[in-house]
Order: C-alpha cells, then sequence, then structure tokens
C-alpha cells in the first residue's frame, strides 16, 4: 500500500508573500495544505500598554503606527472613542474633512493592497501602476499634515489645522483621473486568464464561517454579508452621504478582490460628495480644556501660551467611565475601548484591530488547497502585522 508522508514546513517570519513578520507553520501531504498555523507577535511595541503612561492626546501618534497604511483611520477611531467619553460634539467641517481623509485612505490602503497582492501572484505590473496613484494620495496627506505616513492629524475635538487652499487643486486633478486608474487596473486583471484561475474557488470563506470567525470588512463582504459600520452605525456624519456597499457572493480570493475595487470606487463618490458639500467653520471645538489654541498665537498671547503649555504637559481628565466605539476601517471593524478613572492618562486602552481578528479565518481557507494556493490566500486577507501584534 502507497504511504504518504506529512511534512512540516515554515513560511516565514521573513518571507514576501506574508506581509510583515509572520510566521506559518504549515503541514502538507505532497502538495496539500493539511494544517496551518499562524504564529504572531514578532512585531509587537506594547503599544496599549505605553497608552497608559501617555495623555490622551499624546497616544494619538501611537495610533498612526497600529495599521501603518492606514493611520487616519486608526486615527479616527481612537478620537471618536474619546470624544464618545467626554461627551463632545465636533464641528461639521471636521466631520466632513474627516470622512474624506478616512476615505482617501481607504483607497491608499487597498491600492497598496492590490499591488502587493497581484506581485505575490505573479502580476508584477500591477503594483507600479497602483503605486503611482498611491503616492498621489500621499501628497495629498503631506499637503494637508505635513506628513505622508505617520500623519497625526486628528485631535480629540477635531483636526489639527484646516487644509490649506492649494489641497483643493491637488484633489480635483486626483478625483478627475482616478476612475481611468481603475480602469486601467481591471484591464489588467479582472478578466485575465492567469489571474482568473489563481483566484477563482480560491481559499474560500462562507458567510456563516466568516460570522462564527468575527471577521469584518471586505473579507466579511465578499462571503456574502451585506455588513458595513459606515451605514450599520453612522459616525462622523456618514449618514449624509450616498454610497453602495459592495458585496461579493462566493468568498473566494477572487470576490475579495472585486469587493475591494468596489469599494475604492464607491470611496471616490464619498470623498467627492464630501468635497463638494464641505461647510464652512471651524475645525476643533471651542473648549478650552481640551482644544490647543491656534498656533500663530503662542507667540503674542501669554495666556494661549500657558494653555498649551498645560495641556501638552498635564493633559486633561475625563470623567470616571469606559466607552466602546468602532469603525469601518479598510481591514475591517477598528475598535477602540477606553476606561478612564478620571485622571489625565488612559486606564486601561483595548484595541479590537480587523487584521488580528481576520486572520484567525486563515486555517479555515486554505486547509485543502495546494501550497501555491496559500500565498494568494494569505495576500487577499489583507494583513498589517503592525495591527496584528500591536
Amino acid at each position: 500500500m502507497a504511504t504518504s508522508e506529512r511534512m512540516i514546513l515554515n513560511i516565514g517570519p521573513q518571507h514576501p508573500s506574508t506581509h510583515g513578520v509572520l510566521r506559518l507553520v504549515v503541514e502538507l501531504e505532497g502538495e496539500t495544505v493539511v494544517k496551518v498555523t499562524p504564529h504572531i507577535g514578532y512585531l509587537h511595541r506594547a503599544i496599549e500598554k505605553l497608552c497608559e503612561t501617555k495623555t490622551y492626546h499624546q497616544c494619538i501618534p501611537l495610533t498612526d503606527r497600529l495599521d501603518y497604511l492606514a493611520p487616519l483611520s486608526n486615527n479616527l477611531g481612537y478620537v471618536l472613542a474619546v470624544e464618545k467619553l467626554l461627551g463632545l460634539e465636533v464641528p461639521r467641517r471636521a466631520q466632513y474633512l474627516r470622512v474624506l481623509m478616512a476615505e482617501l485612505t481607504r483607497i491608499s490602503s487597498h491600492l497598496i493592497w492590490l499591488g502587493t497582492h497581484a506581485m505575490d501572484v505573479g502580476a508584477i505590473s500591477v503594483f507600479l501602476y497602483t503605486f503611482r496613484e498611491r503616492e498621489t494620495t500621499y501628497d495629498l496627506f503631506e499637503l494637508a499634515h505635513g506628513a505622508r505616513m505617520n500623519v497625526s492629524y486628528m485631535r480629540v475635538g477635531g483636526l489639527a489645522r484646516d487644509i490649506p487652499p492649494e489641497f483643493t487643486a491637488r484633489l480635483k486633478a486626483f478625483m478627475a483621473e482616478f476612475t481611468a486608474r481603475m480602469d486601467e487596473y481591471e484591464t489588467l486583471l479582472t478578466k485575465n486568464r492567469i489571474w482568473l484561475n489563481r483566484t477563482r474557488g480560491v481559499g474560500c470563506l462562507s458567510g456563516a464561517d466568516a460570522v462564527a470567525l468575527g471577521v469584518s470588512g471586505p473579507n466579511l463582504r465578499a462571503s456574502g454579508v451585506d455588513w458595513d459600520i459606515r451605514r450599520a452605525a453612522p459616525y462622523s456624519a456618514y449618514d449624509e452621504f450616498d454610497f453602495r456597499v459592495a458585496v461579493g457572493q462566493n468568498g473566494d480570493v477572487y470576490d475579495r478582490y472585486l469587493v475591494r475595487l468596489t469599494e475604492m470606487r464607491e470611496s471616490l463618490k464619498i470623498v467627492r460628495q464630501a468635497f463638494e458639500g464641505l461647510p464652512d467653520g471651524p475645525v476643533m471645538v471651542d473648549d478650552p480644556k481640551v482644544a490647543f489654541p491656534p498656533k500663530e498665537r503662542l507667540s503674542e498671547d501669554m495666556e494661549s501660551l500657558i494653555h498649551h503649555f498645560k495641556l501638552v504637559s498635564e493633559g486633561f481628565s475625563p470623567p470616571e467611565g469606559e466607552v466602546y466605539s468602532s469603525i469601518e476601517a479598510p481591514k475591517g471593524e477598528l475598535g477602540f475601548y477606553v476606561v478612564s478613572d478620571g485622571g489625565p492618562n488612559p486606564y486601561r486602552i483595548k484595541v479590537r484591530p480587523p487584521s488580528f481578528v481576520n486572520l484567525q479565518a486563515l486555517p479555515k481557507m486554505a486547509e485543502g488547497r495546494l501550497i501555491a494556493d496559500l500565498v494568494a490566500i494569505v495576500g487577499s486577507i489583507d494583513i498589517v502585522l503592525g495591527e496584528v501584534d500591536r
């Protein structure tokens, strides 16, 4: 009788297709994956614990380092939780700009995913196309925020600053050309025979399994579950915008690709609506307990200088209590649980990162498939290990 011998294979922790320092211990029978076990923790930086030693404002730069491909989404999720704790109402202009920046971030994040995922499967040219537009979004971030990646743009109560006048023309140019760029990506991939063979029917995840495993975001919607926090529990004025939630049918790698493509087109629609309907007014609450005074006043007004110094050095102290707030980040549900003991530092912050939760669906997707499919499946989940490990 013929017998088969199982082999244990390590993929990572340093491997291009793991999208970071992820180690997969794969058990194989021939080329078939019998079992796959993700090993994490190689990028742990104790961000949640560090927050306990910082003031509420000082925690914002730490959130940039979670999903470092979507720092503005991390900023937004965190400040919404603190504002909920304080009972703050943010000015409408700030709410609209938050939506605009969050959707530009979604586009940027999906572009990076699309380029790297296609390169994993062998379509190297797509990476060069998507990074062209990704650089354009980062140029916009740099213009508005002063930084390209770790922006720390959101503030408790609003935004660090308003958008500059020159931002308008640059954003209009991006909106005018991005749909044509999307068409280029689809020309390269959507009906490409090799792409179809590598993605259709691969890494299937049913809607029931996705819900049971806590999967969220595009991975959940690709499995046929119509759930998007922006629509189900609107935050930051999302209830004022018209957009379609993309839903797949088969829950395979190909559907996860299609869902993210549609999301980029819908994000562009939201960006356009937010830009065209942008209200006038301030971008920060008028509350001296949490709001920094305008920087231009620091050199001419001693009271503003003292106020700024006290906020930086001492922070503010929310009332005792605990809150949970979540947003629809590019990778799924990003939640922040914040506990206040009445002091200037958070007593506890717990992050609910979508990458960490979505990763646990990998064995369900991969077991029974070929080892060659594993690379495509891991890429289709769209994980960032900075968010997984925190």
